[in-house]
């Protein structure tokens, strides 16, 4: 990170404190982003206020990020998976029976704007209308959530929202221009070799490298096929890859640990045999 960016980055941390009930929240994620060029975006966008959306393939880090970016401000992090079920009161709260009285019980979007928090909008493009509704004033210039029956909630200062969207999932939708002029937008590159080989080292004990160089060229492999549309997106999973090597490192036979991880998510027979071949070209 450029020098300039770290100062401002302290300055922000001393002006913005974390309240006592939030504090559990700021986490320090198991994985460091590899990424300096896209890391300096997103903390100069946050830094001037804007919020981001990140936006990229499979396997391209998007969370690794946004979970960094909360530990790097040092801001309690709130995390809403998008799915069918999510609706507006999910995302702020619904009421409950407290003390005698009916009261708010506040939702993680609620609880980010009180405590300053960081957002982090996982899929975004799979919300509803209904959920996509409730975060245009949140996101915009008002930087409020009018609750009905309620007070408003306005956004603590340092509260910001970081989304991230995968293209073509089933499930997902174009986002409406509304919503995307309220973000910043920053598109995640592929990963390289050298940040495969970096990423899937963290955590893993030393005798692994062989087994960690096979990974990497597997994954590479996989997803040059599913670039090319000879494959799906099944198989090139980071998260599998990670759990594999993980599972070697235990003892168990490094072709067990890429099945159970990696072939075996492919269900249609013909993909199957092809994903089988080319872990056979790495791990014989």
């Amino acid at each position: 990170m450029r020098d300039e960016l770290k100062i401002r980055l302290e300055e922000f941390k001393k002006l913005y404190s974390v309240d006592a009930p939030a504090q559990g929240r700021v986490a320090q994620p198991p994985v460091a982003f590899i990424g300096e060029e896209i890391l300096d975006l997103a903390v100069s966008a946050l830094l001037q206020g804007e919020n981001v959306l990140l936006c990229g393939g499979k396997a391209t880090g998007k969370n690794i990020l946004a979970d960094n970016l909360a530990w790097l401000f040092a801001r309690p992090s709130y995390n809403v998976s998008f799915h069918v079920n999510t609706d507006s009161s999910t995302l702020i709260g619904t009421d409950t029976f407290t003390g005698g009285e009916v009261r708010l019980r506040d939702g993680p979007i609620a609880q980010a704007a009180r405590y300053g928090g960081f957002c982090i909008l996982d899929e975004i493009n799979m919300a509803k209308n209904d959920a996509v509704a409730v975060m245009h004033a949140v996101l915009d210039y008002r930087r409020l959530i009018d609750v009905p029956g309620y007070d408003c909630i306005p956004m603590h200062p340092a509260t910001r929202f970081l989304a991230t969207m995968n293209y073509g999932y089933a499930g997902t939708r174009e986002l409406n221009e509304a919503l995307v002029s309220r973000f910043t937008v920053i598109r995640m590159p592929t990963l390289q070799a050298h940040q495969l080989r970096r990423l899937l080292s963290a955590g893993i004990t030393n005798g692994a490298e062989e087994n960690i160089e096979r990974c990497v060229g597997l994954f590479l492999d996989l997803n040059e096929k599913a670039v090319n549309g000879e494959i799906s997106t099944h198989p090139v999973d980071l998260r599998g890859m990670i759990a594999a090597l993980r599972l070697m490192t235990d003892g168990m036979r490094p072709k067990d640990a890429i099945a159970v991880c990696i072939t075996n998510k492919c269900f249609d027979e013909y993909e199957f045999q092809l994903v089988q071949d080319v872990v056979t070209t790495r791990f014989g």
